[in-house]
C-alpha cells in the first residue's frame, strides 16, 4: 500500500513524499518578472517546511502572455541568474522545485503587456476588449517560446516543468469548445482542440530532452454546459500518455468568457474536501499516468486515504501552505490536527495590492500577539 511520506520518482527525480505545492501565483517577482529575494525566501521556507515538490506560480514564456503584475517570467535569458539563486536556495534547503510555464492568452493583461491579446478566436476579454485570433504562425512561436522557457527552467537549476493548459489560459482555451471556434486542423474534434498542447509538450521535450521531467496541469472539467467535459478531460490524458507526460495534475476551472470564478471560492462555503475525487476516479479507471490531485484538501486523514485508495499518486495543495508553509513537517510529527486554513481566499488580497501573497488571518494574529 502507498504511503504519503515514502520516496517515489518522477522520471528519476526522487521526491521526498507525496505531497507537492500546487502552482499559484504569488505577487512576488519584481515588475519585469525578475525573482526576488522575497519570492525565494517564500519557496525556501516551503522546503524546509517538508513539501515533497514544489511548482512555482505561472510564469509566462512570452511578454505577450503576462496575466497579472509582479508575475513570474521566463521569457528572457537575462532571468536565468536570479532564478538560479532560488533554486539552489531550495535545493539547499532539502526542496525539489518545478517551473509552471505559461501563456495568458486572451487574458493577458495588456494594460501591462502594452500589446494585443492573442487566443484561438477573436473573444472579448474580462476588460470588454477583443482579442486577435491566432495564425497559424502565431501558433509555431508560441510553441517554440513554452520551449525555450523550458530551456531557460532548466539552466536555472529546476528539477523539471509543469505545463500550465488548466484555469482558462491559452492552451485551456483551445482546449474549451466555447473559446475555440475555430474549424481549422486547431478546432473541432479534441484531437485537433489539443493539437498545440501535444504540440508544447513535443517542444520541450525535444529541446531538454528525455530525462528532464515534464508534467502537466489540466481541468478535470470547465464547469459549463458546452465547454471542456470529463470526457475531454480523459481523451486528453490518454493523448498525454501516450506521447510520454511524466505526470498530470488535475484542477478545474470556472472560467467563462469574459470572467473567471474559482472553484474553490464556490466549493469552500460547501465544507467539502476534495473538490476532484469524482473526476479523479474516472482517470484512475483509464490512464496509468501518475495522477497529482488538487482541490480543497485541508485533512490529514482524507490525504492518506486519497493515496491509499489509489484515487490520487500525488495530494497538491497550496493554500493551506499559505498559512502553514510547514504543514507537511507538522503532519509528519504526528500532529494531524486540519490546516488552519479556512478557504477564505483573502490572501490574494495583498498580492493584489503590490505586497505578495500571505495569510490575513494568520499576520492579524501575529500582529496581536506582538502587541
Amino acid at each position: 500500500m502507498p504511503e504519503l511520506f515514502e520516496r517515489t520518482k518522477i522520471n528519476g527525480l526522487e521526491i521526498k513524499n507525496r505531497f507537492i505545492r500546487s502552482a499559484t501565483w504569488t505577487g512576488m517577482a519584481s515588475a519585469s518578472g525578475n525573482c526576488t529575494g522575497k519570492l525565494t525566501q517564500f519557496m525556501t521556507r516551503l522546503a524546509h517546511g517538508g513539501v515533497g515538490l514544489i511548482i512555482t506560480g505561472h510564469a509566462f514564456v512570452r511578454r505577450d502572455g503576462q496575466a497579472a503584475p509582479w508575475q513570474l517570467a521566463i521569457d528572457s535569458d537575462h532571468l536565468i541568474d536570479d532564478l538560479r539563486k532560488m533554486t539552489d536556495a531550495v535545493h539547499h534547503a532539502g526542496g525539489k522545485i518545478f517551473m509552471q510555464l505559461s501563456h495568458a492568452g486572451n487574458r493577458a493583461d495588456t494594460d501591462l503587456t502594452g500589446v494585443e491579446a492573442i487566443g484561438p478566436s477573436v473573444q472579448r476579454n474580462a476588460k470588454g476588449i477583443e482579442c486577435r485570433a491566432m495564425s497559424d504562425g502565431d501558433i509555431e512561436e508560441i510553441i517554440e517560446s513554452f520551449g525555450k522557457g523550458a530551456v531557460r527552467a532548466k539552466w536555472a537549476g529546476f528539477d523539471g516543468v509543469q505545463i500550465h493548459a488548466g484555469h482558462g489560459y491559452l492552451l485551456s482555451q483551445f482546449l474549451s469548445p466555447l473559446h475555440n471556434l475555430r474549424n481549422d486542423h486547431h478546432g473541432g474534434k479534441i484531437e485537433n482542440r489539443a493539437r498545440i498542447v501535444l504540440d508544447v509538450y513535443h517542444s520541450i521535450r525535444n529541446d531538454t530532452g528525455d530525462a528532464f521531467p515534464v508534467i502537466i496541469k489540466i481541468n478535470s472539467q470547465d464547469h459549463a454546459i458546452g465547454e471542456f467535459g470529463v470526457n475531454d478531460m480523459l481523451d486528453l490524458a490518454t493523448l498525454l500518455q501516450a506521447a510520454g507526460i511524466d505526470a498530470i495534475e488535475l484542477s478545474g476551472d470556472r472560467h467563462h468568457l469574459n470572467r473567471s470564478i474559482s472553484t474553490s471560492e464556490v466549493m469552500a462555503s460547501t465544507g467539502k474536501e476534495v473538490y476532484y475525487a469524482r473526476q479523479a476516479k474516472s482517470y484512475k479507471e483509464k490512464i496509468s499516468t501518475p495522477l497529482i490531485l488538487v482541490g480543497g484538501i485541508r485533512s490529514f486523514h482524507i490525504a492518506k486515504q486519497i493515496v491509499n485508495d489509489g484515487v490520487a499518486d500525488y495530494v497538491s495543495l497550496c493554500r493551506p501552505l499559505i498559512r502553514e508553509p510547514a504543514l507537511i513537517n507538522r503532519w509528519e510529527s504526528g500532529d494531524t490536527r486540519k490546516a488552519a486554513c479556512i478557504s477564505d481566499n483573502r490572501c490574494i488580497k495583498p498580492a493584489l495590492q503590490g505586497s505578495g501573497l500571505y495569510c490575513v488571518a494568520e499576520k492579524k494574529k501575529e500582529i496581536n500577539l506582538v502587541t
